[in-house]
């Protein structure tokens, strides 16, 4: 029996832009080994894997390389599919139960939100060769943190953020999942903009990266001292992301259009 496989764009309302998961509802837990397979097959920097538990459903992540404990686009994506599935109703809370906890999310109009932990950047010295991996000159680093996760590094500089061309071979030998690489936004459209190298786990740049935003969300509201704020990842395909922190938790919303169904013939 074929098992559906939909292909969705997420943080965005275009296709082939945002951020592509690839979304298997399965009727059971399929082996380890198996889903990473698959995930190696699509070749995205996501594939997302769920089926029921008991109120909601057990999801997973899978990057080509590895499976993720955290990840933004691809939980928007499942529940993109579950409600254009009409496997919940629109007004339903999609429910995951994940390596991170439960998260959540809802649907309003054509926008998605994800109830996921904040993940606090502690201040640290800007590591040398994290600097040097990603091309920067020293004075250029406004910020250095590390979160549970990643590095956050924060530059003054909108043009050096969009131009940045990072050694991923340096960044890979690195000991966090990723790095995000912050700046503000140079245009009204945003407050802020980012990128998000993860190399280690087998992702050159993301395009657009919902649990950076965890990292994100206070860093800016901090700074800026807003409640809400609008983000664009600028990477290639680019992405736009809504967030609003709330003590330990961010809501994280953005949009979703799916592209491509398929099925799975070997399993």
């Amino acid at each position: 029996m074929e098992r559906p496989i939909i292909h969705v764009n997420a943080f965005t309302n275009q296709p082939f832009a945002g951020n592509p998961a690839a979304v298997c509802v399965l009727p059971y837990a399929y082996p380890d080994p198996w889903m990473q397979a698959v995930a190696r097959e699509m070749n995205l920097s996501e594939t997302a894997f769920l089926y029921r538990e008991k109120d909601g459903y057990r999801l997973r992540w899978f990057t080509p390389k590895v499976e993720v404990e955290l990840c933004g686009h691809a939980t928007l994506a499942s529940a993109h599919v579950l409600w254009e599935n009409g496997q919940l109703a629109p007004r339903q809370t999609a429910r995951f139960y994940t390596h991170s906890g439960v998260l959540t999310a809802t649907l309003k109009g054509a926008w998605i939100t994800l109830d996921f932990p904040t993940l606090i950047a502690t201040p640290i010295a800007p590591p040398a060769e994290l600097v040097v991996a990603l091309g920067l000159e020293p004075h250029a680093v406004e910020f250095a943190g590390r979160s549970r996760e990643d590095y956050l590094i924060a530059l003054a500089d909108p043009a050096t953020l969009r131009t940045l061309q990072p050694n991923f071979t340096q960044l890979a030998y690195l000991p966090v999942r990723g790095i995000i690489v912050t700046s503000p936004s140079d245009t009204p459209d945003y407050h802020f903009l980012s990128r998000f190298f993860a190399p280690a786990y087998g992702v050159n740049e993301d395009p657009v990266t919902g649990s950076a935003h965890c990292t994100l969300a206070p860093y800016w509201a901090a700074i800026l001292n807003q409640p809400t704020l609008t983000g664009y990842q600028a990477s290639a395909r680019g992405g736009v992301v809504r967030v609003q922190p709330a003590g330990e938790r961010v809501y994280i919303s953005g949009q979703a259009v799916t592209v491509l169904r398929g099925g799975l013939l070997a399993h």
